[in-house]
């Protein structure tokens, strides 16, 4: 199985977008966080309109994850997830917004792949690393993240407004 990283340019993949992430986001974060603080979160960060401020006010860039399967009938194609970020030149580092993926995709090796895919980045723009939120309770993500050597170098608590803070942890990654 192959895993391509398609670029979100359009209107259209916007849109598709923001509707894997508030499915994605409602599958996974209300056992973590609880169900009004996730809808409060994909609302803020993961709808179209803040998929559309982030990708025009702060040079985000977003991917489809798109897994590929050879069957007996030929060739299958699936989004996976989605995952972006944006360009740190001040500090000369990448910052990894969003690795997402459907239940169903995890444990298939993409999040290290995708790993691969901003170490790749990171070497082409010249950067010496790439850094990483992560909630404090994310077990998995943070086993994931340690797995491919990113290290903690802070914690974190960021007021969100509405009452909810982010209680993260940084992760970074230096080459």
């Amino acid at each position: 199985m192959s895993l391509s990283f398609i670029p979100v340019k359009s209107a259209s993949d916007q849109e598709l977008l923001a509707r894997i992430a508030g499915e994605i986001w409602r599958g996974y974060w209300p056992a973590i966080i609880g169900p009004d603080q996730t809808e409060y979160m994909v609302e803020k960060f993961q709808s179209l309109e803040a998929i559309q401020r982030d990708m025009a006010e702060h040079d985000y860039e977003y991917w489809l994850l798109v897994a590929t399967e050879q069957d007996e009938d030929g060739l299958e194609k699936a989004v996976v997830g989605f995952t972006g970020g944006h360009n740190e030149p001040e500090t000369n580092r990448f910052f990894i917004s969003k690795i997402y993926l459907f239940p169903e995709a995890r444990g298939h090796g993409y999040a290290r792949r995708a790993i691969e895919f901003y170490e790749d980045l990171c070497f082409a723009r010249g950067f010496e690393a790439m850094y990483l939120t992560v909630n404090k309770y994310n077990e998995l993500g943070i086993r994931a993240y340690e797995g491919t050597g990113f290290v903690t170098i802070d914690a974190v608590e960021t007021d969100i407004g509405e009452g909810y803070i982010m209680d993260d942890y940084i992760m970074e990654l230096r080459f």
